[in-house]
Formats: C-alpha cells, sequence, structure tokens
C-alpha cells in the first residue's frame, strides 16, 4: 500500500492511498473461495461448487464487498499509524481501480482530525455551591394549590352575574367572517373566570353573564396557535350561558390528606417538603455544573474542528429558528439582527464542543467509563417515560445501538463533572429560592 500526505493544514488531513491489483485480486479469490464452501446448487455436492460459477453468481457483489473492505482497512492502517483520531466521518472519492480488476485501487481521503489536547491544571478550580431551604411558607403554598385542586363547585341558585372564581358552564358556536369553523362548536364546557386555557379575551369577556343568557364575543387567536388557518386570526364566539358553580375550599386537613392517599396532613407536608427539596438539588446541581464549565472554557485553549463546530451550530440554529417561528425568542435577542444571533450563536457552538472534547479527555486520561448496569437504569428511566409501551422502548434500543449510544453521552459527562467538582475546592452557600433559580446565561 502506498500513501501520499495531500493535506496539512490546521485539523485537516488529506491522503492518496493506492491498494495494489496484485493484492486486491489475492483477497477477491479468498473471497470467492469462501462464497463457493457454502454455495448450494444442484448438482454439486455441498462444498463442492466450482470457484468459477461462484463467479459468475457472485463475482460484482464480492468485488464491491472486497473494494469496501480494502479501502477501510487502507484508512484505518493511515489514521492509525499517524496516531490520529477523527473528529468526524472521513470523505472518500475513489479515483481508480473500482471497475476495472486489473488496475491498481487509488482512493482519496480528506478528514479533520482531533485536536492534541492537554488536561490543564485543575489543582485551582474553586466553585460555590448554592442551597436553598425548603421554608414552611414554601410548602404551606404548594399545600393549598394542592387544596386548590381538590375544591368542588356548587351550582349558584341566586341571578347574579359571573365574578372572578366563578365556573360558567357554556355552549359556544366559533365563526370567522359569520361562517362557522371546524372544531369551534361546543356544548356544556366549563370556563373559569380568571382561569387558563381559552384563548385570550374569551374567559374575560364572559364575566358578568349570567344563567341564561347569550352574548357574542370577539377574540384574536395567538400567532403560534396550533391550528395554522386560525392563527393570528380574528374570530367571533356566539356565547350561551347554561349555569353558573362558584368554588368550595377543601379545607386543609388530615382529611384532604386522606383523598390523597395519605393517613395525615403531616405527611402530605412532609412529601411536599422532600420534592422541592429535590427541585432544589437539581438547580444546586445546574449551578455549580454551569460554573465548572465556565471555570473550564477558560482553559481550552485548543482549536475546535470546524466541522464538530457547524453540526452543534446547525442543531442550535433549528432550535433558535423554531423559537423564533414560535414568537418565544429570548428577550435579549429579539432585537438582534439575524447575523448577530448566528455569530453569537456560532460562539456558543465553538464553546459546547470545545467543553466537550476537553471533557471526554479528561475522562480519557482518568479511565472514567460507562457501565452497562449504568446504561441499564438509563434505558428503563426512559422507559418509564412512556407509560405501556416499556417493552417496545426496550426494544427500540436494542436494535439501534445508536440510540443506546445517545444515552452514554450524557451519562459520561456527568460522571466526569462529578469527578471535577470532587476535585475542586467547593465552598457551600445558602441562598434564597429566587437566588438559586436566577441561572445566568453560559459564558460566550
Amino acid at each position: 500500500m502506498q500513501v501520499t500526505e495531500t493535506l496539512s493544514e490546521g485539523l485537516k488531513r488529506g491522503f492518496t492511498i493506492t491498494v495494489p491489483a496484485a493484492e486486491l485480486a489475492q483477497k477477491r479469490d479468498a473471497r470467492l473461495k469462501e462464497v463457493a464452501a457454502n454455495l448450494t446448487l444442484p448438482g454439486f455436492r455441498p462444498g463442492k461448487v466450482p470457484v468459477s460459477l461462484a463467479r459468475q453468481r457472485h463475482g460484482e457483489a464480492v468485488r464491491a464487498e472486497v473494494l469496501e473492505q480494502a479501502v477501510s482497512e487502507a484508512l484505518r492502517s493511515v489514521l492509525e499509524e499517524r496516531g490520529l483520531r477523527p473528529a468526524g466521518q472521513p470523505q472518500v472519492e475513489l479515483v481508480s481501480g473500482q471497475e476495472d480488476d486489473g488496475k491498481d485501487l487509488e482512493f482519496k481521503i480528506e478528514t479533520e482530525i482531533l485536536p492534541e489536547i492537554t488536561v490543564p491544571d485543575l489543582s485551582d478550580l474553586s466553585l460555590t455551591r448554592l442551597k436553598a431551604v425548603a421554608s414552611d411558607e414554601a410548602v404551606d403554598k404548594i399545600v393549598a394549590d394542592v387544596a386548590k385542586r381538590q375544591r368542588t363547585f356548587e351550582t349558584v341558585e341566586e341571578e347574579r352575574p359571573a365574578v372572578q372564581g366563578d365556573v360558567v358552564s357554556v355552549d359556544f358556536v366559533g365563526k370567522r367572517d359569520g361562517v362557522p369553523f371546524d372544531g369551534g362548536t361546543a356544548q356544556d364546557v366549563n370556563v373559569e373566570i380568571g382561569g387558563e386555557g381559552f384563548i385570550p379575551g374569551f374567559a374575560e369577556q364572559i364575566e358578568g353573564m349570567k344563567a341564561g343568557e347569550e352574548k357574542i364575543i370577539t377574540v384574536t387567536f395567538p400567532e403560534n396557535y396550533g391550528a395554522e388557518e386560525l392563527a393570528g386570526k380574528e374570530a367571533t364566539f356566539d356565547i350561551t350561558v347554561k349555569a353558573l358553580k362558584k368554588p368550595v375550599d377543601a379545607p386543609i386537613d388530615d382529611e384532604l390528606a386522606k383523598q390523597l392517599g395519605f393517613e395525615t396532613l403531616d405527611q402530605l407536608r412532609d412529601l411536599v417538603r422532600k420534592q422541592i427539596e429535590g427541585e432544589y438539588e437539581q438547580l444546586t446541581r445546574l449551578r455549580i455544573k454551569r460554573d465548572l464549565l465556565d471555570a473550564l472554557a477558560t482553559k481550552t485553549d485548543f482549536q475546535a474542528p470546524q466541522g464538530m463546530v457547524d453540526a452543534e451550530f446547525e442543531q442550535i440554529w433549528q432550535r433558535v429558528e423554531a423559537d423564533r417561528k414560535a414568537g418565544q425568542l429570548d428577550d435579549e435577542d429579539k432585537d438582534k439582527d439575524e447575523d448577530t444571533l448566528r455569530a453569537d450563536y456560532r460562539k456558543i457552538a465553538e464553546r459546547r464542543v470545545k467543553l466537550g472534547l476537553l471533557l471526554a479527555e479528561i475522562g480519557r486520561k482518568n479511565a472514567i467509563t460507562v457501565t452497562q448496569d449504568e446504561l441499564g437504569r438509563a434505558m428503563r428511566a426512559e422507559a418509564m417515560r412512556y407509560q405501556g409501551q416499556e417493552k417496545e422502548v426496550f426494544a427500540f434500543f436494542q436494535n439501534n445501538p445508536q440510540a443506546i449510544e445517545s444515552l452514554r453521552g450524557p451519562i459520561f459527562e456527568n460522571k466526569v463533572v462529578d469527578y471535577l467538582i470532587e476535585l475542586a475546592k467547593v465552598e457551600d452557600k445558602e441562598v434564597t429560592p429566587e437566588e438559586l433559580s436566577d441561572i445566568p446565561p453560559a459564558d460566550i
């Protein structure tokens, strides 16, 4: 095999590789003998089919198989001999030899390689772990919300208008330009005055109506409304109020707890407190991980492979475009033109790639790996998200190794992060829940 380097520019490498025709012919003949030995043809005993017949029937397939294998082996050999780690799938261009058995196989490869990464001095890592306490007031608020969801409604017998907090049972017919539209008609729909879940202005215009009253209201559908033909459009609704109900709060006591499967109110409050603390712990983890990554970002003094940055940027930009279409861009991004946005998010993409490579190198140098048990737990957790379809989810992972690998990455990253947090000097600091939740944007 002859190898000529044709490109060495930054992280880009290119080679022209020639595999002698004689070597290909030898591999092809050996493979045809294997095929012939396993062929079953009328008139021939098993294993006695002539190679010439195997060539007639399977020559083209064998030649293609041998060429593919030769390219793959040559590529792997070139990269291993030079200690190069490709940053993506190398590009292969066949030049000659793929159609003529008598010619040498010549092909070109171009690839980006991973940079040489020196793990920086991590002895100066210093982090602050923010913590918040689940206060009695926070527990009281959630328990009150739970009690609110357990409230009942009783029909209002007196003749009075609907007020905030009332639930009004209505029939309605939605129209565009005086013509009813699909999905715009319903009966006995409960509308909470001051509640959520309806088009802006819908429940507000029902406030003040009485049982038996009729009214035509006008609303404008949100720009991001699910039905495209209605998004941003104005429509009218013919409203008929059928009944008026008022809420009756559920007392916050042991009886409320028993309705929810607990023996006492204290047990309910204990569970709520643990849930709040669990949420705070997740935020604590998120904050210290962010601070760690910000600290590591200052130590990534190597070049990122452009192909990896491009791929990461495209993923980010797809989400940005979706958010922009839905009118959900962050306030700080709304006033930026597209060129500025692209430049900002490309910097974020480059940061993510560099941090990913640095974490991978730290993990490799410290023999951090993902075990089969950890992957199994991740698969079970993913399956639990699809109640009733757990078997199908497991089958999907078993039949798609790439899906399993998508679980390995986050597990590996978190293990490396845990290793670095253990390595760092960490100071605990108690803050308010609001301060803990105020997560700043990542440094670019």
